[in-house]
Order: structure tokens, then C-alpha cells, then sequence
């Protein structure tokens, strides 16, 4: 990627990486009830990872 990038695509990627960070803890709790151990990156809006799915950025 180049050096330096133009301000819209580097918020684009911004909003990506925003979107594959894990949901808060207290949302496991909220949801499940207080027994309930579930990861809380089962409760993010879009899994992307890097490796796997590219954006159109």
C-alpha cells in the first residue's frame, strides 16, 4: 500500500478495523443471563480478519 493515503480511504479503513474489534464483555451478561460463558466477538456487527476477506477500501 502506498506511503501516503488520501483521508477518505484512510477513514474507510478506519471504519473497517473498528468493525472487527470484539463486542464489550458486559454485552454476555446482558444478553446470555449472569451464568453463561460466551465470547463476546460472537456479538460483533462484521467478522473480517485480514488474511481472510478484503474490503473494497
Amino acid at each position: 500500500m502506498a506511503k501516503y493515503k488520501p483521508k477518505a480511504k484512510k477513514l474507510r479503513l478506519a471504519k473497517a478495523h473498528k468493525q472487527t474489534k470484539w463486542a464489550p464483555f458486559w454485552t454476555v451478561p446482558k444478553i446470555y443471563g449472569k451464568g453463561r460463558r460466551i465470547h463476546p466477538g460472537r456479538h460483533t456487527a462484521v467478522k473480517r480478519s485480514w488474511r481472510r476477506t478484503k474490503i473494497k477500501a
